[in-house]
């Protein structure tokens, strides 16, 4: 049984608009809550960084450091949503620990806390160790930075399309990807307001990654609709066109999807704390994304093409279903 995505086209734009909606909801709320769409991390907002380095001898730096061990003594003191991170490098073994911004007491309690945690490794280096403030400047300019690569990345996109198609590819490949990148934000916004999950500078990078592996899904399909009207010489519709494409790609974007996610879901399940959600965004914006890639932006290059009376790509009159 082929794939009519053009039948049933009202019912994909409709589901992808309801998780649009609900996601953006979301973030109104966080916005009234939070003070922005999403709940920020301290990589955007500012914090504490503690970082402990281990002393080390002629036979090394010691067994390797556990950062399960070192997160559960962290948050077993009151220091929840930290990010835990190994260091290490040329005779430097030890932990960083990132939470939000402390009082000196809490500073030396964390301290106290990440040296305990560090004996069953080795010796606690004061000249490797360090105690730093982040200042909430330097996060936003982070924020600012990371937004502006993505805005980058989508202008880059839209003219290499517009080269190598049409412009009207061009903007609904567009359309699909600012889709995927919502539906993405809209998951973690409800994720921020129900479980506190907040964002840091690997949800930037999961956007950009999201980006690209999405648009390589649509300008499959595109190349493919493009190749099937050039070699199309009698008078078959667009939609039907499309409808043909589209199955014709299907097995390979599943395929693809299939193929990426699964080892993220594995980096989800058994990766640790760090990657979890870094993870969790790239499954949903790859699963999102070949979703729009399949139909929305398919469907919407369609609805365009049905109603114009011709299009420069010496074909045949368009015939509407």
């Amino acid at each position: 049984m082929k794939l009519d995505v053009i039948k049933n086209a009202r019912l994909y734009i409709t589901i992808s608009t309801a998780v649009i909606v609900a996601g953006l909801i979301a973030m109104v709320i966080s916005f009234q809550q939070l003070g922005s769409p999403l709940r920020l991390g301290i990589d955007f907002t500012g914090g504490s960084s503690v970082t402990l380095g281990l002393a080390c001898n002629a036979d090394g730096c010691g067994k390797p450091i556990d950062v399960a061990i070192v997160r559960q003594s962290v948050e077993s003191k009151g220091f929840a949503n930290s990010v835990i991170q190994l260091v290490e490098g040329k005779d430097l073994k030890g932990v960083s620990v990132r939470t939000a911004r402390l009082s000196t007491d809490d500073r030396a309690k964390l301290k106290a806390t990440m040296t305990e945690a560090l004996k069953q490794y080795g010796e606690v280096d004061p000249k490797k160790s360090q105690i730093d403030e982040v200042g909430p400047s330097i996060g936003q300019q982070a924020l600012k930075n990371g937004l502006l690569a993505i805005a980058l990345s989508f202008s880059g996109i839209g003219i290499y399309l517009a080269f190598r198609f049409q412009l009207d590819y061009a903007t609904f490949a567009i359309i699909a990807l600012f889709h995927d990148i919502l539906v993405t934000v809209g998951v973690f916004a409800l994720l921020g307001l129900t479980m506190g999950v907040e964002i840091d500078s690997l949800f930037i990078v999961s956007m950009l990654t999201i980006c690209g592996f999405s648009v390589n899904d649509t300008v499959v399909i595109y190349d493919r609709i493009r190749e099937n009207v050039k070699l199309d010489t009698s008078a078959t519709s667009f939609n039907n066109l499309v409808n043909a494409s589209v199955n014709q790609t299907l097995g390979r974007s599943i395929n693809t999807s299939l193929t990426s996610t699964l080892p993220l879901i594995a980096i989800f399940l058994f990766g640790g704390a760090t990657l979890r959600f870094f993870s969790l965004a790239l499954i949903v914006g790859f699963l999102s994304g070949a979703y729009s890639s399949i139909f929305n932006a398919s469907i919407l290059l369609a609805w365009w093409r049905s109603r114009s009376s011709n299009y420069s790509e010496n074909t045949p009159t368009i015939k509407a279903n």
